[in-house]
């Protein structure tokens, strides 16, 4: 009876009286050089705290780093460029910041396993642990909102663009790193409405 108790217990990460209102979400995204974990570098972290249904805009956290790399074709999408004059701190400041700001709260982003393995990367980089955060994707979150039925052909993959046009959320702020945090928080609350019209769900049911 033990040990059932004691898979029961890691089965569930969190107490089921934990709301999923009541945590602090990170809602997060990367612009990068690029998408190679190796070479590639962040330009800029933008990430906002979400809780209690309710983006904290004042609560939000936007670095621009100081840039080795740079690579024109990807600086024309998100207008990052090298010439920048504003002051930019260095990769392990801006680090340090994030993870002050961080804290334990449970990541939020779009197609999270990217955004995580490039802040991972710049981490180990800088000799400093490695996040052990737990992580939301909206990107599958949002396919667990989808009707299934041999009518609907569901797609392998949902871009953030996806999303924001199915909830109707503006793409003003697209491709900056704070723009497509905001996009993404929003459409997480949308997700979550959803999936709470089809049932009962809860912190846990999130992580399944």
């Amino acid at each position: 009876m033990g040990l059932f108790n004691f898979w029961k217990k890691e089965e569930n990460l969190f107490d089921e009286t934990v709301t999923i209102e009541e945590t602090r979400f990170v809602v997060l995204d990367t612009e990068t050089t690029g998408f190679d974990y190796e070479t590639d570098r962040i330009l800029c972290i933008g990430a906002l705290v979400l809780q209690n249904g309710i983006i904290n805009i004042q609560d939000s956290f936007e670095m621009y780093i100081e840039q080795d790399h740079y690579d024109k074709a990807t600086a024309q999408i998100h207008g990052i460029l090298k010439a920048f004059v504003v002051q930019r701190p260095t990769e392990l400041e801006a680090l340090q910041q994030f993870l002050a700001f961080l804290g334990d709260s449970v990541i939020i982003a779009h197609h999270t396993i990217f955004d995580v393995t490039m802040i991972n990367r710049a981490l180990e980089r800088n000799g400093l642990p490695l996040l052990t955060n737990l992580t939301l994707d909206t990107a599958i979150l949002y396919k667990k909102t989808l009707i299934k039925s041999h009518l609907f052909e569901r797609k392998d993959h949902y871009t953030l663009d996806d999303l924001a046009d199915k909830f109707d959320i503006s793409k003003k702020d697209r491709h900056t790193a704070l723009g497509d945090a905001y996009i993404t928080a929003i459409a997480f609350l949308k997700i979550v409405k959803k999936l709470k019209e089809k049932k009962v769900i809860n912190l846990n049911s999130l992580f399944k």
